[in-house]
């Protein structure tokens, strides 16, 4: 046995290693000890770095998991950090989504896993984030403009023929919605296909209101679950704004009940899924039935 960069090979393995004829042929462990090596470099530990915090959680034992996130260049860069809960106890501020702050600590490789993440011991706030503060002055300009007045909200039909959804073509949003008023109350579903993430996202999310506002007698806009970065598109001005100015009522259903974006907000109605979206747009026709019955 060799040792070479504190990586154990045996003979068969290090010959394989010092062949210029072909490549070099290496087990799984040792590979992951060569990446464990790499990335406990002293240049990647005891460090501080800047960035935003998305994808936040705090588990049930105290420990805090999350990405610091930055765009540089339209192009986005992730590094995957985790507070332990003895750690965590010292911080001196609440952490959430957007926030932009600074932390210190070091670069760790879990081998089991594969997986490499940042292991902060101390970390503060340095800034609300740019996203979160962009959204904040999206937020104000739309409210001083009356966009989130519930004087301008409007009740969707009761018996609408035609209904309009905003989604992607391939996902469980357009199937769950055809579902739930297949069986409630069987009405036309026209699809306006959309991109639903991305940097372009909320043009085509715009235009897809747009498109089929003409059809329709209601409209849905919606989204299954996601990051907070998945949500961005459905904060922009160009969406609320083709929501507020619609001329049939829209009901949002964007991520989960405990999301909420400017869309919601702007909505006629706001629904916390797709399916309860669904719900809200078509009369149950069995209570339908009942209703008529009791009335003769």
């Amino acid at each position: 046995m060799k040792i070479i960069d504190q990586v154990i090979m045996d003979q068969a393995t290090l010959d394989n290693w010092t062949k210029k004829d072909g490549p070099v042929t290496l087990r799984v462990s040792e590979v992951s000890r060569m990446i464990t090596r790499l990335l406990e470099d002293p240049s990647l530990q005891n460090i501080w770095i800047t960035g935003e915090i998305t994808n936040f959680k705090r588990h049930s034992s105290g420990h805090l998991y999350f990405s610091l996130s930055e765009q540089v260049a339209g192009k986005e860069s992730v590094v995957s950090c985790a507070i332990w809960k003895s750690a965590a106890r010292y911080l001196d501020f609440t952490p959430d989504d957007g926030m932009e702050v600074r932390a210190y600590g070091s670069i760790s490789h879990y081998e089991p896993g594969g997986r490499y993440s940042f292991q902060i011991t101390q970390m503060r706030p340095s800034g609300a984030g740019e996203r979160a503060l962009l959204i904040e002055g999206w937020r104000r300009e739309m409210a001083a403009k009356g966009w989130f007045s519930p004087d301008r909200k409007r009740i969707p039909p009761r018996y609408p023929v035609r209904i309009g959804v905003v989604t992607s073509s391939t996902g469980a949003v357009i199937h769950d919605i055809r579902n739930v008023i297949s069986k409630r109350f069987p009405a036309e579903i026209i699809l306006s296909p959309t991109m639903v993430q991305g940097a372009s996202a909320h043009e085509e999310i715009a235009r897809a209101i747009i498109r089929v506002q003409d059809m329709v007698d209601v409209i849905i806009v919606g989204r299954g679950g996601g990051s907070y970065e998945d949500l961005f598109a459905f904060n922009h001005p160009c969406v609320v704004e083709a929501i507020v100015t619609c001329p049939v009522p829209v009901i949002a259903a964007i991520g989960h009940e405990v999301d909420i974006t400017l869309a919601d907000l702007a909505a006629d109605v706001s629904a916390s899924t797709p399916s309860h979206a669904a719900e809200q747009c078509v009369p149950d026709r069995e209570r339908e039935l009942d209703a008529l019955i009791h009335m003769r």
